[in-house]
């Protein structure tokens, strides 16, 4: 995967993996409590709600952590990828899963049991201290986050959203930088706090001034400097 250096305007999932905070004999050592998975795109690896049995450590492929309301509102809440921990909240805390994790390509994975993983934590303090480090970042991420959307509308907010995954997850094409992350429109909306109908305006608002071609769960950005613009507040009038 071909990742696009662009200008960042935010952070969706801009941060050190897990594995990749540890030393090299511990890495190994934690990988191999585990046993090896493989997951086809578009299955889940975990389900929200579900009680927690083991941690995964993802080695290769890329997944979406999604969250559903009652009222079926869903958000993309994180991309997760290869080093990436996923599960840790439940297993440590020893309440049902608060996402769904879901393989956006051929993932590998390994699965540690909860037992072996609390029990590694306790015997090795640098994995823990890693671990706790892990989860403050991804914890002043998340209220960074929410600081710069409470003074944005919805439609810098997708801007920066598009901007971001096209920093994380694009890639060049000939008709310019391709999200290389299937995501519905639904998703896309729940990471700005907007509605489906809101998103697909938007969309239909960007393709009419050429900045961004999209197909079925296809999204090809080909004028960032107008989303720039965007984010940046450039244009409070209607795009």
């Amino acid at each position: 995967m071909t990742v696009v250096d662009l200008p960042r305007d935010g952070s969706l999932d801009d941060r050190v993996p897990f594995l990749a905070r540890l030393e090299s004999e511990d890495r190994e050592a934690l990988l191999a409590l585990g046993k090896e998975l493989s997951f086809a795109p578009r299955i889940e690896l975990l389900h929200q709600h579900e009680p927690s049995s083991h941690v995964l450590f993802i080695v290769h492929g890329w997944t979406k952590v999604t969250a559903s309301a009652a009222n079926g509102y869903e958000a993309l809440l994180a991309l997760r990828g290869p080093g990436d921990i996923i599960g840790e909240s439940a297993a440590l805390t020893g309440r049902p899963r608060s996402a769904t994790v879901t393989a956006l390509e051929p993932v590998r994975a390994v699965a540690v049991e909860l037992q072996r993983f609390t029990g590694f934590l306790a015997e090795r303090p640098a994995v823990s201290f890693a671990l706790l480090g892990l989860t403050s970042d991804r914890t002043r991420a998340a209220d960074r986050r929410r600081l710069e959307f409470a003074s944005m509308n919805v439609k810098e907010r997708f801007a920066i959203l598009l901007l971001d995954l096209a920093r994380t997850h694009g890639r060049r094409t000939e008709e310019g930088i391709e999200l290389s992350v299937p995501l519905s429109k639904q998703e896309l909306a729940g990471s700005v706090g907007a509605s489906r109908e809101m998103v697909q305006r938007l969309l239909k608002e960007l393709r009419s001034r050429g900045a961004v071609v999209t197909g079925r769960r296809a999204l090809v950005i080909t004028r960032p400097d107008i989303l720039r613009r965007i984010a940046q507040g450039g244009t409070r009038d209607p795009l």
